[in-house]
């Protein structure tokens, strides 16, 4: 899943895709290093991020996802908590709709029950302005999954159907570096939910703090955290810079297929 913001204040890439043109350049690009999903947001949800008006965050998606549909069928997933965005990206061809809220805010389960598209579910506490004031875990691992649990079953009870729903477990988003540490070391323990995993770690802090990078310089960090993630049995991984993950998920994958013939 490659990752297109089409925000001014994005952590790594803010600004860079705010003109429809770019912004389709962009994905198109993406597509063809071998992304399946283009995933679209129009809000940054980056720490201590405020919200964004939902005219302004509709002005900012609808024209890119209306325009890239023009040239191309890839997938397009929606990184929305906006109700209105969802029924009106559905319109328009969106394929997923992913919510770092999970759906929490008023209307949005309803929204997305009635556009029938798969969804994502991601763990946060509390907004992405508060959220790394809220970090005390006991289990991080079993609370993450706790909570992911209870949510998956709100959305099925709501009508969404169990085999459209993915989960996220919010890397960086209420966690220090140790609980994202931990919650990729044993990944695979949510695996037991039944759902798809969706993970996203590119150029986070997570990766900084470990390398002692900047954004832009976090990559080569970001490729090794999301091979990780895979080994692990994440499904879809969300990323900035598609062609060197591409890569080494086809030599990891070579190797996984060799080892099942001896």
């Amino acid at each position: 899943m490659g990752i297109l913001n089409v925000t001014p204040d994005s952590f790594s890439d803010g600004g860079r895709y705010t003109l429809v043109n770019l912004a389709v350049q962009q994905a198109l690009q993406m597509a063809a290093e071998g992304a399946a999903f283009i995933d679209i947001g129009g809000e940054s949800t980056r720490p201590g991020a405020e919200d964004v008006g939902e005219q302004e965050e509709l002005d900012r998606v609808l024209p890119v996802l209306e325009a890239l549909r023009k040239e191309s069928n890839v997938l397009v997933s929606i990184d929305t908590s906006s109700p209105k965005l969802m029924l009106e990206a559905a319109k328009l061809g969106a394929n997923l709709l992913n919510d770092v809220r999970s759906f929490t805010r008023e209307g949005a389960l309803e929204a997305a029950v009635a556009t029938g598209l798969p969804i994502c579910i991601m763990h946060m506490r509390g907004e992405p302005s508060s959220m790394q004031q809220q970090t005390d875990y006991v289990d991080v691992v079993a609370e993450v999954k706790h909570w992911l649990s209870h949510r998956l079953q709100a959305c099925i009870t709501a009508g969404i159907a169990q085999e459209k729903i993915l989960l996220d477990p919010g890397f960086g988003f209420a966690k220090q570096l140790p609980h994202n540490l931990t919650l990729l070391a044993n990944l695979n323990r949510l695996l037991s939910l039944g759902q798809p995993l969706l993970v996203g770690m590119s150029r986070k802090r997570m990766l900084g703090e470990i390398t002692g990078k900047s954004a832009l310089e976090r990559d080569a960090a970001g490729l090794a955290a999301h091979l990780l993630a895979a080994q692990q049995g994440a499904s879809i991984l969300r990323v900035h810079s598609v062609v060197g993950l591409k890569d080494a998920l086809q030599v990891w994958q070579a190797v996984q297929q060799a080892s099942s013939l001896t």
